[in-house]
């Protein structure tokens, strides 16, 4: 992007930019202005930014920090199709061992999935799989959660549920929600919001 479209960015030439734990944050721009890119700073993903990101954690591995303090719910959801939508989500859980086969059960009847729990992750629609990809993300320990347009493809019935689940484990876990969005969300709370 050119100087002038990162001149307004409350993120982008900033001196520094600081993300606590327990706050919510709205990161909002239009479609080719970084958003995903900032999330994949963050997730360590993507290094093809100059400055430097720092976390407050004294764990220096990425990759450990990515098992224990960042989860992430991508874009493009990064679930495997010849998979089904619980084989999926237990490739996380076998990892860490977070959730119990009885607490997924419980969070893919909150999904309404259920009558697709052994179902081929390519055949189902895409709100399906975007509502897989966010249990897939709540089975692992974290203090931060990503969520990169996470409501995309979800009707207001949909989204107000994963909004709910959301808001109990960001509580229980005290934990930041950073959540990537065209425009505003009416139906989540934010601490602040971002202009990217």
């Amino acid at each position: 992007m050119s100087e002038a479209e990162l001149s307004g960015s409350d993120i982008y030439l900033q001196k520094e930019v600081v993300f606590q734990k327990g706050q919510r944050y709205l990161l909002k721009a239009n479609s080719g202005h970084g958003k995903s890119s900032v999330l994949n700073f963050i997730y360590g993903s993507n290094f093809n930014y100059t400055g430097e990101v720092s976390y407050s954690i004294e764990e220096t591995s990425i990759f450990n920090l990515r098992k224990t303090e960042i989860s992430y719910v991508f874009q493009d959801f990064k679930l495997f199709p010849s998979l089904t939508l619980f084989e999926n989500i237990q490739l996380k859980n076998k990892l860490t061992h977070y959730k119990s086969t009885e607490q997924i059960d419980a969070l893919i009847e909150k999904m309404q999935l259920t009558h697709r729990r052994d179902s081929l992750v390519g055949t189902l629609s895409l709100g399906q799989r975007q509502r897989a990809a966010v249990i897939r993300a709540l089975c692992q320990p974290f203090s931060f959660l990503l969520l990169d347009e996470p409501f995309s493809h979800l009707d207001n019935s949909n989204i107000k549920i994963i909004i709910e689940i959301l808001n109990k484990e960001l509580e229980e876990r005290q934990a930041a929600v950073i959540i990537t969005a065209l425009d505003n969300l009416p139906f989540f709370e934010f601490d602040k919001t971002i202009n990217l």
